[in-house]
């Protein structure tokens, strides 16, 4: 098969490149003139110029093509202008899938995100039903993706082939941009002075979300989603194992749930002056929460992870210590 990639140059767009070449198909690569291609060293691709918003360059780059993998999105959320978010997360996704129909694609795959589902009241794993319950204003980031989804949705009804991933915090070795990566840089510079929260998170190894990525184009089925999900920490459980890979203390100071609130007010008054945060706000008021979710169907209908997480930490850590990131 000869397979699009949008966002083919980033962490998890170049495993998918990886992940393609590897069983034998043809991968092209959505990038721009200037895009950094270190993440794509050693895999064979062919090379599509233009972007998400291109309708021109996305029409050329889609002939001939069997899928599309739709990776590209603006994910750093805490660091991105929400309106260029909306404008590449949700326009970006209508652009693609347009693109993909009038070249007649036959399956597309679209990397959505976790964040597009809701949290459970009980804090009990969310699964693919959930409705996304966040306010709004202060998770863009989610809701766009709920709105790109949306997007996905009208195509579907209109009898296109389109399959959704949402992958949760996503872990191992390419991360060009350090985006769940600071969870080893803060905890291997203040060691046991990371603050530890008391909610959870969910997580999955990269070349696993790779995999899961070719299963969808596969056998996943049209128009269902499909949450990609190793395993849920208690942020004690998830901050400690961090630790023990980096080589320091664990954590001990608990992060009290009334300060949250506090936390997220001193970020926001840090960014309204210029000064850059490893989180945001949002993130902080989070961490009292307990963001866990089901990977069951995905894993009876497209495979299990097959990563353990602490050997996803090693090797990320491993990776950015090798390219001289921490």
């Amino acid at each position: 098969m000869k397979a699009l990639i949008t966002g083919g140059t980033g962490f998890v767009g170049s495993h998918v490149a990886r992940v393609l070449a590897e069983a034998g198909h043809e991968a092209r690569v959505l990038h721009r003139a200037s895009s950094r291609l270190d993440a794509l060293e050693g895999i064979p691709y062919q090379s599509a110029l233009g972007d998400i918003l291109d309708e021109e360059a996305l029409r050329a780059a889609c002939q001939d093509c069997d899928w599309v993998f739709h990776v590209a999105a603006v994910a750093d959320y805490w660091r991105a202008d929400v309106s260029r978010m909306f404008q590449a997360n949700v326009e970006g996704t209508r652009r693609v899938l347009r693109a993909a129909r009038e070249a007649g694609v036959k399956r597309v795959v679209f990397t959505s995100s976790a964040a597009a589902i809701g949290l459970r009241a009980d804090n009990q794993p969310a699964d693919e039903t959930v409705a996304f319950n966040l306010p709004r204003e202060r998770f863009p980031y989610g809701y766009s993706k709920v709105q790109a989804q949306q997007v996905v949705d009208e195509a579907v009804q209109s009898g296109q082939d389109v399959v959704t991933v949402n992958p949760v915090i996503i872990m191992g070795p390419g991360d060009l941009n350090m985006i769940s990566g600071t969870y080893i840089a803060q905890v291997k510079r203040l060691g046991m002075l990371v603050p530890v929260p008391s909610g959870g998170v969910s997580v999955i190894d990269v070349r696993d979300v790779a995999r899961l990525h070719l299963a969808a184009a596969e056998r996943g089925r049209t128009g269902e989603r499909y949450i990609l999900a190793t395993a849920n920490y208690t942020q004690r459980e998830w901050l400690g194992m961090i630790a023990d890979v980096v080589g320091v203390r664990r954590p001990i100071l608990p992060a009290p749930d009334f300060v949250l609130p506090i936390t997220a007010g001193l970020i926001e008054l840090a960014r309204r002056v210029g000064i850059q945060t490893p989180i945001d706000s949002n993130q902080a008021r989070l961490g009292a929460r307990f963001i866990y979710f089901d990977g069951r169907k995905a894993w009876d209908e497209l495979g299990k992870p097959q990563v353990d997480m602490r050997q996803s930490l090693q090797d990320t850590y491993v990776w950015y210590r090798e390219h001289g990131y921490l």
